[in-house]
């Protein structure tokens, strides 16, 4: 939905990318907060998750070793202290929002798979999932960035459906509630789907699905530039930027216009 050829860069030509500091810290600070709940309730305290930091940085580097080119220009290590620094001012924010000792989470990290009926497969990992005494379900996610202005909400929420369309799937129970957990920022973003909202989900998807198929039969893969092109790593490719698409690696048929353009996503 964010740009159909990125998604070719991605998923089709699998181009590299290099690892960011925004997204690695946003790895850690999940890896950390997940940790500490291997830690009886009494001891899930904000001076033991920040104690946590470098060990987990470490398996991080151990397990994903480009991570540690983030850094090889700081033979200081100056760039990484405050790099550590922020990561644990975002887990110490945290205990502002929850309280982890109160909290025993029924999954974390959890892998979901569900076909829908057409025999779209979708698959996520969900940050937690709560699970109260009478059986009502809590989908929580942590986001290490700011909150988004109230007119993209319903964008940042489009994930957390997605997970409630997929567990609805596999258990046949709509989640109670959804939470995106704003570590940037400490604020906590609330929504109670039904049934309906889910529905409007898989519609959505399946179009989506439509689209991509058509797109990756015809090699017809627009750029749709925004302000997030700024921090593409693939603009040497793109149109947008004077960049050539390397050669599509799909066999391609001609596209029907009037199918192309049902086909084509809108705006959001």
């Amino acid at each position: 939905m964010q740009c159909p050829l990125l998604y070719r860069f991605r998923v089709i030509d699998r181009l590299p990318e290099k690892p960011s500091e925004a997204a690695t810290r946003g790895t850690l600070v999940h890896a950390v907060l997940e940790r500490l709940f291997d830690a009886p309730a009494a001891e899930r305290t904000a001076p033991r998750a920040k104690a946590l930091v470098p060990g987990q940085w470490d398996r991080l580097r151990d397990s994903r070793p480009e991570v540690g080119e983030l850094f090889a220009d700081d033979p200081e290590g100056e760039r990484l202290a405050r790099w550590l620094s922020e990561a644990e001012r975002l887990v110490e924010r945290w205990f502002t929002l929850e309280d982890p000792s109160r909290l025993e989470p029924a999954e974390r990290e959890l892998f979901v798979e569900a076909e829908l009926d057409s025999g779209l497969r979708l698959r996520g990992i969900i940050d937690r999932v709560d699970v109260a005494p009478t059986g009502e379900v809590r989908i929580v996610d942590y986001k290490t960035g700011k909150a988004p202005r109230p007119q993209y909400a319903e964008s940042a929420l489009f994930q957390m459906k997605f997970y409630a369309l997929v567990v609805w799937r596999l258990k046949k129970v709509v989640p109670r509630r959804l939470q995106l957990v704003y570590l940037g920022s400490g604020d906590v973003l609330t929504y109670d789907p039904v049934l309906a909202d889910l529905e409007r989900v898989e519609r959505k998807l399946l179009a989506l699905w439509e689209a991509i198929r058509l797109a990756t039969e015809t090699g017809d893969w627009r750029p749709r530039p925004t302000k997030l092109c700024g921090w593409c790593d693939h603009q040497a490719h793109c149109p947008e930027f004077g960049g050539t698409p390397p050669p599509y690696p799909l066999p391609v048929r001609a596209a029907d216009p009037a199918g192309a353009e049902q086909g084509r996503m809108g705006p959001d």
